[in-house]
């Protein structure tokens, strides 16, 4: 059995837009911070995506040729789940849209043999999946810069859950890595 695990990157007030992360996020660059994303990568083959977090990943990957990263291969050649209610033309090879009962078709999804299916950005996503007790694991690494405004991973009105923490790590730059699994409480 899969399981679901959610890897975002945010600043200590919970910001994650992609939009501005080049601006609070790049500075805190590091081998370590990206020793920690490629082997979440590496222990997932496939991913999970919303529609927008989709669009930006299919821009991307498949234009480097040359492994870059060391993840580029891995990223470009596993499955790609992407729930979207708008017409998508999957781009980025080996893409399927979910567009029926979400729930229910990954609930599926996390039946299956393999390794884990891993959820960047998608924010909308992940909190319906929160909703219907789907996430497995949460890895935050938490910047620590104040952006003020912007896009949050968790908003207002969402209800709550209680996470009990798994690892807590800091890492170069300040960044300390949590990682969090459900209680089910």
């Amino acid at each position: 059995m899969k399981k679901i695990v959610v890897s975002e990157g945010v600043s200590l007030d919970g910001v994650f837009e992609a939009q501005t992360m080049g601006q609070w996020a790049q500075p805190f660059s590091s081998d370590e911070k990206d020793e920690h994303v490629r082997e979440l990568i590496l222990e997932s083959d496939a991913l999970l995506l919303g529609r927008t977090t989709y669009d930006g990943h299919a821009y991307y990957w498949p234009s480097l040729k040359n492994n870059e990263y060391g993840i580029a291969d891995r990223m470009n050649s596993m499955s790609k789940y992407v729930v979207t209610s708008t017409p998508l033309q999957t781009q980025w090879n080996n893409s399927t849209i979910i567009n029926g009962n979400v729930v229910e078709e990954i609930a599926r999804l996390k039946q299956q043999p393999g390794q884990n299916i891993l959820i960047q950005g998608s924010a909308t996503l992940v909190e319906a999946l929160m909703q219907a007790d789907l996430i497995d694991e949460y890895h935050f690494m938490v910047h620590p810069v104040i952006v003020g405004s912007g896009k949050r991973f968790f908003k207002d009105g969402m209800g709550m859950s209680k996470l009990k923490l798994v690892e807590s790590k800091p890492i170069n730059h300040g960044i300390v890595v949590m990682s969090y699994e459900p209680t089910g409480g």
